[in-house]
């Protein structure tokens, strides 16, 4: 593997699950070298994912170890490697594909919009597509036009989709295990500015076998929702996928000027867990949406009408968002004016704490 795993090993008591520091490519990797090993109906696939390891080394190995036939390389043709998941999946397999960046997945809408997520309903439950497709996702690295988009709005708008975005290397594992274990197509959205970055990962004392862990017996408590990743008083932040760690940071921040936040990771963009979302911002009473993709219809909007509907009797200002501009995604030069920065995330906070009823 191109980054050997030298995770350092957290002590812990008897019986408590372990602990590593892995960065989330690690994790990833580890994930799918579990998912495979488990389940010798899994295949991954996807245009470099073979020999090379993908682009950003998420594979890395994984050929070496499963073989040719599980772990393969594809031609350039996103509609082509969403096609034959289909295929796949009807004969029986769990297809986790690979698009290599996110804005190449729109060759592939058809076969997503079309097939993978209305299979399962055309056929009244007979052709269940058990498909994971991992879409490296949103900017932070500077790359050229089509290699940084934020297409969670155009999934999670299709029934039969479910749509989830981990923000750090402990969800991006369990997260990926979750999503390999469902009969259902699962759009895996990875950070990719976040592939680097390193965190504990905690896992399960005891490893399961292929016949519990991916057929949805696991005990998944806590994968399914929204999480609270920081407590606070005074307004929620709300975000997935890397404006997580950037809403932390505005947290840090407002607490130096006395202003309590409290930041929730959203994780599930379809479903969006409601419940999370209204008993957080039912005790900070004020809420701020934050992502990268465009204001115009966003998923912002989605979530702002949840709030709203659910803490109308004690929401003291409007929901705020703030998120990219209406222009089509820049490229790496123009990354930094185009997405959600420190300052124009503390003055939509400032925004909804100094609004007053007229």
């Amino acid at each position: 593997m191109s980054e050997t795993i030298t995770a350092t090993r957290e002590t812990t008591a008897a019986g408590e699950a372990p602990v590593q520091q892995l960065s989330m490519q690690q994790a990833l990797n580890r994930a799918l070298d579990e998912i495979l090993a488990a389940n010798p109906r899994t295949v991954v696939f996807g245009e470099d994912c073979g020999r090379l390891g993908g682009v950003f080394r998420i594979t890395d190995g994984l050929q070496a170890k499963h073989g040719e036939g599980r772990v393969f390389d594809t031609p350039l043709a996103e509609s082509g490697i969403l096609g034959m998941s289909v295929g796949l999946a009807m004969a029986g397999f769990h297809p986790i594909p690979e698009v290599q960046f996110d804005g190449f997945a729109y060759p592939a809408i058809n076969q997503i919009v079309c097939q993978i997520a209305r299979m399962n309903y055309r056929s009244r439950g007979t052709l269940p597509m058990p498909i994971t497709l991992r879409v490296p996702s949103f900017g932070g690295i500077r790359a050229p036009e089509h290699h940084g988009e934020s297409l969670e709005a155009l999934f999670a708008h299709v029934p039969g989709l479910k749509v989830v975005s981990p923000s750090d290397p402990h969800d991006a594992y369990h997260l990926l295990t979750y999503a390999a274990s469902r009969p259902d197509p699962v759009i895996f959205m990875e950070p990719k500015s976040r592939y680097w970055q390193k965190g504990p990962v905690t896992f399960a004392s005891e490893t399961p076998d292929a016949g519990t862990a991916y057929a949805g017996a696991a005990p998944w408590a806590g994968l399914t929702g929204a999480r609270v990743v920081r407590e606070g008083r005074h307004v929620t932040l709300v975000a997935w996928g890397a404006m997580v760690a950037r809403c932390l940071q505005v947290a840090e921040l407002a607490a130096e000027d006395g202003i309590d936040v409290e930041v929730l990771d959203l994780r599930w963009l379809k479903p969006i867990d409601a419940p999370a979302l209204v008993a957080s911002v039912g005790k900070t009473r004020r809420a701020v949406v934050v992502h990268e993709a465009p204001l115009t219809s966003g998923l912002g909007a989605e979530v702002a009408q949840l709030i709203t509907q659910g803490c109308f009797d004690t929401l003291k200002a409007p929901v705020e968002r703030v998120t990219g501009f209406d222009v089509p995604y820049p490229s790496g030069d123009l990354e930094d004016e185009y997405l959600p920065n420190i300052d124009r995330i503390l003055f939509g906070i400032q925004r909804v704490l100094e609004y007053r009823r007229g």
